[in-house]
Protein backbone atom coordinates (compact mmCIF):
# COMPACT_ATOMS: atom_id res chain seq x y z
CA UNK A 1 0.00 0.00 0.00
CA UNK A 2 1.40 3.52 -0.89
CA UNK A 3 2.36 5.92 2.16
CA UNK A 4 0.22 8.73 3.60
CA UNK A 5 1.49 11.77 5.04
CA UNK A 6 0.17 14.76 6.10
CA UNK A 7 -3.79 15.53 7.06
CA UNK A 8 -4.03 12.12 8.04
CA UNK A 9 -7.27 10.78 10.16
CA UNK A 10 -8.11 7.88 12.24
CA UNK A 11 -11.10 7.50 9.89
CA UNK A 12 -8.56 7.11 6.96
CA UNK A 13 -7.49 3.95 8.77
CA UNK A 14 -11.00 2.77 9.63
CA UNK A 15 -12.28 2.89 5.87
CA UNK A 16 -9.15 1.41 4.61
CA UNK A 17 -8.89 -1.56 6.79
CA UNK A 18 -12.35 -1.71 9.05
CA UNK A 19 -14.04 -4.07 6.56
CA UNK A 20 -11.41 -6.75 6.56
CA UNK A 21 -11.17 -5.92 10.65
CA UNK A 22 -14.61 -6.01 11.25
CA UNK A 23 -15.28 -9.53 9.40
CA UNK A 24 -12.47 -10.64 11.32
CA UNK A 25 -14.14 -10.00 14.43
CA UNK A 26 -17.40 -11.29 13.10
CA UNK A 27 -19.36 -12.13 16.61
CA UNK A 28 -17.24 -10.48 19.09
CA UNK A 29 -18.04 -7.22 18.11
CA UNK A 30 -20.22 -5.41 20.22
CA UNK A 31 -23.50 -2.44 18.56
CA UNK A 32 -21.73 -0.02 20.61
CA UNK A 33 -18.25 0.14 18.79
CA UNK A 34 -19.75 -0.95 15.34
CA UNK A 35 -21.79 2.72 15.73
CA UNK A 36 -18.65 4.38 16.51
CA UNK A 37 -16.64 3.12 13.32
CA UNK A 38 -19.73 3.77 11.04
CA UNK A 39 -19.86 7.13 12.51
CA UNK A 40 -16.38 8.29 11.60
CA UNK A 41 -16.54 6.40 8.71
CA UNK A 42 -19.35 8.27 7.31
CA UNK A 43 -17.97 11.58 9.30
CA UNK A 44 -17.95 14.64 6.76
CA UNK A 45 -18.55 12.35 4.07
CA UNK A 46 -21.24 12.49 1.09
CA UNK A 47 -22.51 9.27 3.34
CA UNK A 48 -24.27 12.20 5.57
CA UNK A 49 -25.52 14.39 2.88
CA UNK A 50 -24.44 17.99 3.67
CA UNK A 51 -25.11 21.63 1.46
CA UNK A 52 -23.01 23.25 -1.24
CA UNK A 53 -22.73 27.96 -1.13
CA UNK A 54 -20.66 29.99 -3.35
CA UNK A 55 -18.74 32.85 -3.03
CA UNK A 56 -20.34 36.02 -4.85
CA UNK A 57 -17.63 37.84 -5.17
CA UNK A 58 -15.16 35.42 -6.65
CA UNK A 59 -17.52 32.39 -7.66
CA UNK A 60 -15.48 29.82 -5.52
CA UNK A 61 -17.75 26.79 -4.78
CA UNK A 62 -17.50 24.96 -1.60
CA UNK A 63 -19.25 22.19 -0.34
CA UNK A 64 -19.64 20.64 3.68
CA UNK A 65 -20.73 17.48 4.16
CA UNK A 66 -22.35 16.69 8.06
CA UNK A 67 -20.40 15.92 11.15
CA UNK A 68 -21.29 12.76 12.81
CA UNK A 69 -21.41 14.20 15.77
CA UNK A 70 -19.98 11.17 17.72
CA UNK A 71 -18.48 11.60 20.89
CA UNK A 72 -15.46 9.10 19.93
CA UNK A 73 -14.80 11.37 16.59
CA UNK A 74 -11.44 13.17 16.62
CA UNK A 75 -13.21 15.91 14.11
CA UNK A 76 -16.49 16.19 16.05
CA UNK A 77 -15.28 17.46 19.33
CA UNK A 78 -14.18 21.43 18.54
CA UNK A 79 -17.51 23.53 18.89
CA UNK A 80 -19.18 20.92 21.53
CA UNK A 81 -15.72 21.81 23.41
CA UNK A 82 -15.85 25.62 22.65
CA UNK A 83 -19.73 25.68 24.31
CA UNK A 84 -18.29 23.83 27.25
CA UNK A 85 -15.81 26.24 27.57
CA UNK A 86 -17.96 29.34 27.27
CA UNK A 87 -20.47 27.98 30.08
CA UNK A 88 -17.71 26.99 32.16
CA UNK A 89 -15.76 30.81 31.93
CA UNK A 90 -18.29 32.30 33.82
CA UNK A 91 -18.18 29.61 36.84
CA UNK A 92 -14.11 30.15 37.31
CA UNK A 93 -13.45 31.84 40.88
CA UNK A 94 -10.11 34.23 41.44
CA UNK A 95 -8.47 31.52 43.02
CA UNK A 96 -5.71 29.28 42.17
CA UNK A 97 -7.24 25.89 40.85
CA UNK A 98 -5.39 22.50 41.15
CA UNK A 99 -5.14 19.27 39.20
CA UNK A 100 -5.20 16.17 41.14
CA UNK A 101 -5.63 12.69 39.20
CA UNK A 102 -6.81 9.40 40.44
CA UNK A 103 -5.69 6.23 38.85
CA UNK A 104 -6.98 2.62 39.44
CA UNK A 105 -4.42 -0.13 39.45
CA UNK A 106 -4.23 -2.56 36.67
CA UNK A 107 -5.87 -5.61 38.47
CA UNK A 108 -9.22 -3.34 38.89
CA UNK A 109 -8.74 -1.46 34.96
CA UNK A 110 -8.68 -5.51 34.06
CA UNK A 111 -11.90 -5.84 35.81
CA UNK A 112 -13.07 -2.40 34.58
CA UNK A 113 -12.55 -3.15 30.81
CA UNK A 114 -15.61 -6.05 30.90
CA UNK A 115 -17.56 -4.09 33.16
CA UNK A 116 -17.50 -0.27 32.24
CA UNK A 117 -20.16 1.49 33.17
CA UNK A 118 -20.54 0.10 36.59
CA UNK A 119 -16.24 0.34 37.40
CA UNK A 120 -16.21 3.69 35.56
CA UNK A 121 -19.35 4.83 38.17
CA UNK A 122 -17.34 3.17 41.19
CA UNK A 123 -14.42 5.63 39.89
CA UNK A 124 -16.32 8.79 40.08
CA UNK A 125 -18.12 8.17 43.18
CA UNK A 126 -15.20 7.12 45.24
CA UNK A 127 -13.02 9.91 43.88
CA UNK A 128 -15.90 12.45 44.86
CA UNK A 129 -16.32 10.72 48.49
CA UNK A 130 -12.64 10.94 48.83
CA UNK A 131 -11.74 14.66 48.21
CA UNK A 132 -15.33 15.70 49.82
CA UNK A 133 -14.49 13.89 53.21
CA UNK A 134 -10.82 15.44 53.49
CA UNK A 135 -11.80 18.37 52.78
CA UNK A 136 -14.27 18.69 55.21
CA UNK A 137 -11.99 17.47 57.78
CA UNK A 138 -10.69 20.44 59.89
CA UNK A 139 -7.32 19.17 60.27
CA UNK A 140 -7.08 19.91 56.62
CA UNK A 141 -9.44 22.53 55.06
CA UNK A 142 -13.02 22.01 56.65
CA UNK A 143 -14.85 23.08 53.63
CA UNK A 144 -16.94 21.76 51.20
CA UNK A 145 -14.99 22.04 47.53
CA UNK A 146 -16.08 22.24 44.84
CA UNK A 147 -14.68 20.04 41.42
CA UNK A 148 -15.17 19.09 37.48
CA UNK A 149 -13.81 15.44 37.41
CA UNK A 150 -13.49 14.64 33.68
CA UNK A 151 -12.65 10.21 32.56
CA UNK A 152 -9.98 9.24 30.36
CA UNK A 153 -9.33 5.73 30.07
CA UNK A 154 -6.17 5.58 27.94
CA UNK A 155 -2.66 6.32 27.81
CA UNK A 156 -0.32 7.53 25.11
CA UNK A 157 0.25 4.11 23.71
CA UNK A 158 -3.78 3.88 23.51
CA UNK A 159 -4.01 0.63 25.99
CA UNK A 160 -6.57 0.74 28.25
CA UNK A 161 -5.77 2.63 31.75
CA UNK A 162 -8.67 4.80 33.47
CA UNK A 163 -7.94 7.67 35.53
CA UNK A 164 -9.79 10.64 36.37
CA UNK A 165 -8.49 14.38 36.09
CA UNK A 166 -9.82 16.50 38.42
CA UNK A 167 -9.48 20.55 38.73
CA UNK A 168 -10.29 22.14 41.87
CA UNK A 169 -10.52 25.61 43.35
CA UNK A 170 -7.78 25.95 46.26
CA UNK A 171 -10.19 26.22 48.77
CA UNK A 172 -13.91 26.18 49.38
CA UNK A 173 -16.77 26.54 51.53
CA UNK A 174 -17.35 26.55 55.00
CA UNK A 175 -19.73 23.81 56.49
CA UNK A 176 -22.24 27.01 57.45
CA UNK A 177 -21.59 28.70 53.90
CA UNK A 178 -20.24 32.33 55.49
CA UNK A 179 -16.80 31.99 54.63
CA UNK A 180 -14.67 31.34 52.25
CA UNK A 181 -11.99 29.04 53.30
CA UNK A 182 -8.67 28.96 51.82
CA UNK A 183 -5.96 25.99 51.29
CA UNK A 184 -2.63 26.72 52.36
CA UNK A 185 -0.39 28.12 49.35
CA UNK A 186 1.04 26.12 46.74
CA UNK A 187 -0.84 23.05 48.92
CA UNK A 188 -4.56 21.34 48.50
CA UNK A 189 -4.77 18.56 50.70
CA UNK A 190 -2.13 15.17 51.53
CA UNK A 191 -1.53 13.18 48.77
CA UNK A 192 -0.87 10.11 50.81
CA UNK A 193 -4.30 10.73 53.16
CA UNK A 194 -6.19 10.99 49.85
CA UNK A 195 -4.67 7.51 48.17
CA UNK A 196 -5.21 5.83 51.13
CA UNK A 197 -9.17 6.98 51.60
CA UNK A 198 -9.52 6.40 47.87
CA UNK A 199 -8.26 2.83 47.80
CA UNK A 200 -10.45 2.11 50.82
CA UNK A 201 -13.59 3.38 49.23
CA UNK A 202 -13.11 2.00 46.00
CA UNK A 203 -12.55 -1.70 47.38
CA UNK A 204 -15.60 -1.39 49.30
CA UNK A 205 -17.97 -0.30 46.64
CA UNK A 206 -16.28 -2.75 44.37
CA UNK A 207 -17.05 -5.77 46.82
CA UNK A 208 -20.73 -4.00 47.24
CA UNK A 209 -21.10 -4.54 43.27
CA UNK A 210 -19.78 -7.97 43.01
CA UNK A 211 -22.50 -8.92 46.18
CA UNK A 212 -24.98 -7.52 44.10
CA UNK A 213 -24.36 -9.06 41.12
CA UNK A 214 -23.10 -6.32 39.10
CA UNK A 215 -20.17 -7.63 37.38
CA UNK A 216 -19.17 -9.86 35.08
CA UNK A 217 -16.44 -11.80 34.16
CA UNK A 218 -14.80 -13.61 31.15
CA UNK A 219 -11.75 -15.36 29.48
CA UNK A 220 -8.81 -15.07 32.09
CA UNK A 221 -10.78 -13.27 34.75
CA UNK A 222 -14.04 -16.08 34.15
CA UNK A 223 -12.35 -17.70 37.89
CA UNK A 224 -13.14 -14.37 39.69
CA UNK A 225 -16.98 -15.02 39.39
CA UNK A 226 -16.44 -17.23 42.55
CA UNK A 227 -16.24 -15.30 45.65
CA UNK A 228 -13.09 -16.76 47.33
CA UNK A 229 -11.51 -15.67 44.23
CA UNK A 230 -12.34 -12.19 43.76
CA UNK A 231 -11.25 -11.96 47.26
CA UNK A 232 -7.82 -12.94 46.93
CA UNK A 233 -7.72 -10.73 43.66
CA UNK A 234 -8.71 -8.04 45.84
CA UNK A 235 -6.73 -8.71 48.99
CA UNK A 236 -3.23 -7.65 47.73
CA UNK A 237 -4.57 -4.22 46.01
CA UNK A 238 -5.53 -3.45 49.80
CA UNK A 239 -1.82 -3.19 50.79
CA UNK A 240 -0.55 -1.07 47.66
CA UNK A 241 0.08 2.26 47.15
CA UNK A 242 -2.74 3.83 44.64
CA UNK A 243 -1.45 6.66 42.30
CA UNK A 244 -2.43 9.90 43.34
CA UNK A 245 -0.60 13.13 42.41
CA UNK A 246 -1.73 16.88 42.64
CA UNK A 247 -0.10 18.83 40.00
CA UNK A 248 1.10 22.27 40.58
CA UNK A 249 -1.47 24.94 40.72
CA UNK A 250 -2.46 26.51 37.45
CA UNK A 251 -1.70 30.61 37.11
CA UNK A 252 -4.97 31.63 36.73
CA UNK A 253 -8.37 31.68 35.21
CA UNK A 254 -6.91 31.71 32.06
CA UNK A 255 -4.58 29.01 31.95
CA UNK A 256 -7.34 26.51 34.00
CA UNK A 257 -9.64 27.16 30.69
CA UNK A 258 -6.75 26.14 28.60
CA UNK A 259 -6.11 22.76 30.44
CA UNK A 260 -10.21 22.17 30.32
CA UNK A 261 -9.50 22.60 26.36
CA UNK A 262 -7.20 19.68 26.40
CA UNK A 263 -8.95 17.59 28.56
CA UNK A 264 -12.24 17.99 28.45
CA UNK A 265 -12.95 16.14 25.30
CA UNK A 266 -10.29 14.62 24.64
CA UNK A 267 -10.69 11.56 22.32
CA UNK A 268 -8.06 8.53 22.77
CA UNK A 269 -5.89 9.83 19.80
CA UNK A 270 -6.17 12.92 18.11
CA UNK A 271 -5.75 13.04 14.54
CA UNK A 272 -2.38 15.52 14.46
CA UNK A 273 -0.56 12.26 16.21
CA UNK A 274 -1.23 10.31 13.35
CA UNK A 275 2.03 10.09 11.43
CA UNK A 276 2.03 7.51 8.45
CA UNK A 277 -0.57 5.07 6.93
CA UNK A 278 2.21 2.84 4.46
CA UNK A 279 3.18 -0.93 4.03
CA UNK A 280 -0.17 -2.42 6.07
CA UNK A 281 1.02 -0.39 9.11
CA UNK A 282 -0.26 2.61 11.58
CA UNK A 283 2.93 5.19 12.78
CA UNK A 284 1.70 7.40 15.75
CA UNK A 285 3.91 9.75 17.79
CA UNK A 286 3.04 9.12 21.63
CA UNK A 287 5.14 10.79 24.27
CA UNK A 288 7.13 7.98 27.00
CA UNK A 289 6.17 9.29 30.55
CA UNK A 290 9.23 6.47 31.96
CA UNK A 291 11.51 8.16 29.63
CA UNK A 292 11.12 12.19 30.47
CA UNK A 293 8.67 12.64 28.46
CA UNK A 294 10.64 11.77 25.08
CA UNK A 295 8.44 11.72 21.92
CA UNK A 296 8.34 8.50 20.19
CA UNK A 297 6.96 7.10 17.20
CA UNK A 298 4.70 4.05 17.66
CA UNK A 299 4.02 1.47 14.63
CA UNK A 300 1.11 -0.85 14.77
CA UNK A 301 -0.51 -3.44 12.35
CA UNK A 302 -3.81 -1.82 11.17
CA UNK A 303 -6.04 -4.35 13.38
CA UNK A 304 -4.31 -3.91 16.72
CA UNK A 305 -4.63 0.26 16.09
CA UNK A 306 -8.45 -0.20 15.63
CA UNK A 307 -8.47 -2.40 18.67
CA UNK A 308 -6.56 -0.05 20.74
CA UNK A 309 -9.07 2.75 20.07
CA UNK A 310 -12.46 1.06 20.20
CA UNK A 311 -11.32 0.04 23.73
CA UNK A 312 -12.30 3.71 25.12
CA UNK A 313 -15.56 3.70 23.98
CA UNK A 314 -17.96 4.45 26.19
CA UNK A 315 -21.33 3.06 27.27
CA UNK A 316 -24.36 4.71 25.90
CA UNK A 317 -24.66 7.77 28.25
CA UNK A 318 -22.35 7.63 30.24
CA UNK A 319 -21.55 11.08 31.45
CA UNK A 320 -17.38 11.75 31.44
CA UNK A 321 -17.47 14.69 32.40
CA UNK A 322 -19.44 15.49 36.13
CA UNK A 323 -19.38 17.96 38.40
CA UNK A 324 -19.36 18.12 42.74
CA UNK A 325 -19.62 20.08 45.97
CA UNK A 326 -20.50 23.60 45.50
CA UNK A 327 -20.18 22.91 41.49
CA UNK A 328 -22.80 19.85 41.61
CA UNK A 329 -25.54 20.64 38.83
CA UNK A 330 -28.41 21.60 41.45
CA UNK A 331 -27.13 24.17 43.53
CA UNK A 332 -24.25 25.42 41.32
CA UNK A 333 -25.87 28.95 40.45
CA UNK A 334 -26.77 29.28 44.08
CA UNK A 335 -23.61 28.11 45.58
CA UNK A 336 -21.37 30.28 43.14
CA UNK A 337 -23.28 33.26 43.80
CA UNK A 338 -22.28 33.29 47.46
CA UNK A 339 -18.62 32.22 46.74
CA UNK A 340 -18.42 35.45 44.43
CA UNK A 341 -19.78 37.62 47.19
CA UNK A 342 -17.29 35.68 50.15
CA UNK A 343 -14.59 36.48 47.61
CA UNK A 344 -15.90 40.02 46.93
CA UNK A 345 -15.93 39.65 43.22
CA UNK A 346 -18.78 40.86 40.19
CA UNK A 347 -21.06 38.53 39.03
CA UNK A 348 -20.45 37.30 35.65
CA UNK A 349 -22.25 39.75 32.88
CA UNK A 350 -25.33 38.18 32.38
CA UNK A 351 -25.86 36.91 28.16
CA UNK A 352 -28.99 37.70 27.20
CA UNK A 353 -30.95 35.12 25.30
CA UNK A 354 -31.93 36.07 21.81
CA UNK A 355 -33.10 34.24 19.22
CA UNK A 356 -31.26 30.48 18.35
CA UNK A 357 -28.93 30.77 16.44
CA UNK A 358 -27.69 28.39 13.72
CA UNK A 359 -24.46 26.46 13.44
CA UNK A 360 -22.57 28.96 11.51
CA UNK A 361 -23.90 31.60 13.95
CA UNK A 362 -22.57 29.32 17.08
CA UNK A 363 -19.40 28.51 15.32
CA UNK A 364 -18.15 32.10 15.01
CA UNK A 365 -19.41 33.40 18.20
CA UNK A 366 -17.58 30.79 20.11
CA UNK A 367 -14.50 29.72 17.63
CA UNK A 368 -13.88 33.50 16.41
CA UNK A 369 -14.28 31.77 12.68
CA UNK A 370 -16.71 33.10 10.47
CA UNK A 371 -18.51 30.16 7.78
CA UNK A 372 -19.80 32.81 5.98
CA UNK A 373 -16.40 34.57 4.86
CA UNK A 374 -14.91 32.90 1.48
CA UNK A 375 -11.23 31.14 2.72
CA UNK A 376 -10.27 32.43 -0.58
CA UNK A 377 -11.04 36.26 -0.59
CA UNK A 378 -12.90 36.84 2.34
CA UNK A 379 -16.14 37.83 0.55
CA UNK A 380 -19.71 36.04 1.59
CA UNK A 381 -20.59 32.56 0.51
CA UNK A 382 -24.09 31.92 -0.40
CA UNK A 383 -25.74 28.69 0.07
CA UNK A 384 -26.58 27.10 -3.14
CA UNK A 385 -28.78 23.99 -1.85
CA UNK A 386 -28.90 21.10 0.29
CA UNK A 387 -27.06 17.87 -0.71
CA UNK A 388 -28.85 14.58 0.11
CA UNK A 389 -27.43 11.77 1.91
CA UNK A 390 -25.80 9.14 -0.27
CA UNK A 391 -27.83 5.40 -0.88
CA UNK A 392 -24.79 3.73 1.61
CA UNK A 393 -25.55 6.21 4.40
CA UNK A 394 -28.96 5.98 5.53
CA UNK A 395 -28.45 3.65 8.31
CA UNK A 396 -24.66 3.76 9.01
CA UNK A 397 -24.21 5.83 12.38
CA UNK A 398 -26.41 6.39 14.86
CA UNK A 399 -25.54 10.41 16.73
CA UNK A 400 -24.07 9.92 20.30
CA UNK A 401 -23.59 12.92 21.89
CA UNK A 402 -24.05 12.32 25.52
Amino acid sequence: MAAMAGGLEVADVFRRFGSAWRAAQDGHLDRGRRRVMAAIEACRTAQLGGHSESCGACGLVRIAYNSCRNRHCPKCQGLARAQWLADRQAELLPVPYFHVVFTVPAEIAAIAFHNKAVVYDILFKATAETLRTIAADPRHLGAEPGFVAVLHTWGQALQHHPHLHCVVPAGGLSPDGSRWVACRPGFFLPVRVLSRLFRRLFLAQMTAAFLAGKLAFFSDLAALAEPAAFARHLAPLRKTDWVVYAKRPFGGPEQVLAYLGRYTHRVAIANSRLVEIADGSVRFRWKDYRHHDKQKVMTLQPGEFIRRFLLHVLPDGFHRIRHYGFLANGQRAAKLENCRRLLAVPAPATVTAGTPDDYRDRHHRLTGHDLRRCPCCGGTMAPLGAIPRSPAGHAAYRIDTS
